[in-house]
């Protein structure tokens, strides 16, 4: 089992993640405010289910490639930093997101559902990211690595749950956070990309 210092760095780092504006909070937050909160809820749900699917994916990969050679370790270790490195690039560049308020369309729950599992399946950069992501935290002495991956992608989501929910249910207060503060949304986004940066260095010098 992970030692609690390594699940609760891990948890603190997702909480921050979840809170970067992106598509996703962007799009619970939209159902939310011109849809009510159960819409928002419903939309949360939705892109958490498809977590699930990419925390199984990657961890079965990941598993697989824990136990091979010492050179696919090491092209996963660059391809991983890299690709945190330009996210944390991406983010910090980012100009303030913007709230697109033209589709007032009514959908029923169900497809709202449905749909924050579509987008979040047919998102690659998901399953890149937590390729990147999740095997910082594990370690092959403690025990199964596929089980600490599993532990790792439920952490996650339950991060997002609790970030994503706390949208929809303050949407109007963070409405004005996400569409109108800049400086706070520059804050946050400097304080992500420092986050992306550290894992980025803490993989390319981690040891197989």
């Amino acid at each position: 089992m992970l030692p609690i210092e390594t699940l609760l760095a891990f948890f603190s780092a997702a909480l921050i993640l979840a809170l970067v504006p992106g598509p996703d909070n962007i799009f619970v937050l939209t159902q939310s405010i011109f849809q009510g909160k159960k819409s928002g809820i419903m939309v949360m749900f939705g892109l958490c289910t498809g977590l699930i699917f990419h925390t199984l994916a990657v961890t079965l990969g990941v598993a697989v490639i824990f136990q091979t050679s010492i050179i696919a370790f090491t092209v996963l270790k660059i391809i991983g930093a890299g690709y945190l490195l330009y996210l944390a690039w991406q983010i910090f560049k980012a100009p303030s997101e913007k709230i697109d308020t033209k589709n007032n369309k009514i959908i029923d729950y169900k497809k709202l559902y449905y749909r924050g599992i579509i987008m979040n399946i047919t998102n690659p950069k998901v399953s890149i990211f937590f390729l990147a992501f999740l095997p910082q935290f594990t370690n092959p002495s403690l025990g199964s690595v596929p089980f600490q991956m599993i532990i790792l992608g439920g952490l996650f989501i339950l991060a997002t749950i609790i970030i994503f929910g706390m949208i929809a249910l303050l949407s109007g207060i963070l409405s004005q956070v996400f569409n109108k503060s800049e400086k706070s949304q520059m804050i946050l986004n400097k304080l992500a990309s420092f986050v992306f940066i550290s894992l980025a260095i803490k993989l390319i010098t981690s040891k197989q």
